[in-house]
């Protein structure tokens, strides 16, 4: 699939990169081994948040910076990664909704980027990285109404499907899915990026049966 970054998010934030990451997948209800693999990060994140504000906290400062930059408040708009980061703060459970998003959402917890998972089979032509325009607005999936302007989004042919803040229904993954898109928000460092697709490659290859993955960089 062809995957671009507009002028306009690189003249905000320069900085922009993009990890995709493709794979073939039946969807299951649970990840088989994910509980596990939660339970042993959770000591490690809750140590890290004493220590280290959000605003500090390696690749999610960055994508906060990058929100900013473009035109959005980090603190009304939360980073994907800080949304999940504060609810375990708050001794909350964790969303569990399949096995692609929930290894989505850990990897969003350990590396500190935001991940987006997507049905391939309900995207259309190419996607391109770019700024929410004025008006453009969807319903999030769990939130209603989200306003889009100055969101650094990716949009195909039909306009908007997502953002490091909150995605659309349209191209949710579900327990149809069988061809997965996954995308890493980058806003920090190239081999930090890299980084976290490699991590995320192998935790939807273990805990969520992933095939003919597949991954290279954007930017």
């Amino acid at each position: 699939m062809e995957i671009q970054i507009d002028a306009s998010v690189r003249q905000c934030w320069p900085e922009t990169r993009l990890g995709v990451l493709t794979f073939a997948v039946e969807v299951q209800k649970e990840a088989p081994g994910l509980a596990e693999r939660m339970a042993s990060c959770l000591p490690s994140l809750r140590a890290r948040m004493e220590e280290t504000p959000f605003a500090s906290w390696p690749n999610l400062a960055e994508s906060r910076a990058a929100f900013r930059a473009c035109g959005k408040d980090p603190g009304r708009y939360r980073v994907s990664s800080e949304a999940l980061l504060r609810r375990i703060r708050q001794g909350k459970d964790l969303y569990q909704i399949n096995s692609v998003v929930d290894v989505n959402n850990l990897i969003s917890l350990t590396s500190g980027f935001s991940l987006g998972s997507y049905d391939r089979d309900r995207l259309e032509g190419p996607l391109v990285l770019r700024c929410g325009r004025e008006g453009e607005s969807y319903e999030g999936i769990g939130k209603g109404s989200v306003n889009l302007a100055g969101l650094p989004l990716p949009a195909d042919a039909r306009g908007p499907v997502g953002s490091p803040c909150s995605d659309s229904p349209r191209a949710m993954i579900t327990e149809t899915t069988r061809r997965c898109l996954c995308l890493v928000y980058g806003f920090s460092s190239r081999a930090a990026l890299e980084a976290a697709v490699a991590e995320a490659a192998e935790a939807f290859a273990s805990l969520s049966g992933a095939s003919d993955m597949r991954s290279r960089i954007v930017e």
